[in-house]
């Protein structure tokens, strides 16, 4: 059966932690189907460079608030987006994408990984050292993720995944697509409860396992 389900997503987007419940039983719903998952890395803000100036600060913690009201996942604000935070989610998306390169079934663990120590913990995902710690703790062996995680072709792979997701047209995450012969069809584009979601996929499943 050629059909997957798509996750595009970036693991330092608060929604798409707020999603995170939601996702996980989604993502197992497909998997009872024999449908697996394909995680689409889309770069939600990189390249800047610049730290955060206090009024994006507050911004951002106001915006978490928000989430927390929508779906009760837990931020830790108090020691979040210290001064002088680069708020660069490129090596956070090249993880995953390291980690879908060396070990497949790991990726959706290290997902999980970051998004609990960056927002919960309060720890800066932005770092290789703590990247390669958490891919440990995902079941990567650390040398090899750390000699991957720089190497060329990671770069360019999480690139190409970032070029993926704007030539597609999606401007906001999370998204999940599912995939059947190369069709793409829409399940969500933007934050949605398991309620609405579930029977969507359930609909897709049975169309594409019964085919």
């Amino acid at each position: 059966m050629s059909a997957r389900l798509l996750y595009v997503m970036d693991p330092m987007c608060s929604w798409c932690w707020g999603f995170a419940p939601v996702a996980k039983v989604l993502v197992e719903q497909a998997q009872a189907a024999g449908v697996e998952l394909h995680l689409v890395v889309g770069g939600l803000r990189t390249g800047s460079g610049a730290a955060l100036d206090p009024s994006t600060r507050r911004y951002i913690l106001e915006h978490w608030q928000a989430v927390t009201d929508a779906t009760g996942q837990p931020f830790n604000r108090d020691g979040a987006l210290p001064d002088g935070f680069v708020y660069d989610t490129e090596p956070a998306c090249r993880a995953i994408v390291t980690a879908r390169s060396l070990a497949p079934d790991c990726a959706w663990t290290l997902l999980g990984l970051i998004q609990h120590a960056f927002y919960v913990e309060a720890r800066d995902v932005t770092l290789a050292s703590v990247l390669v710690e958490l891919a440990e703790e995902a079941g990567i062996p650390r040398i090899e993720f750390a000699g991957a995680f720089d190497r060329a072709e990671q770069h360019a792979a999480t690139a190409a995944d970032f070029t993926w997701v704007q030539d597609l047209g999606i401007a906001g995450f999370p998204t999940l697509l599912a995939e059947r012969h190369g069709q793409l069809a829409l399940l969500t584009n933007g934050y949605q409860p398991l309620s609405e979601l579930s029977p969507l996929l359930a609909r897709w499943l049975e169309r594409a396992t019964s085919a």
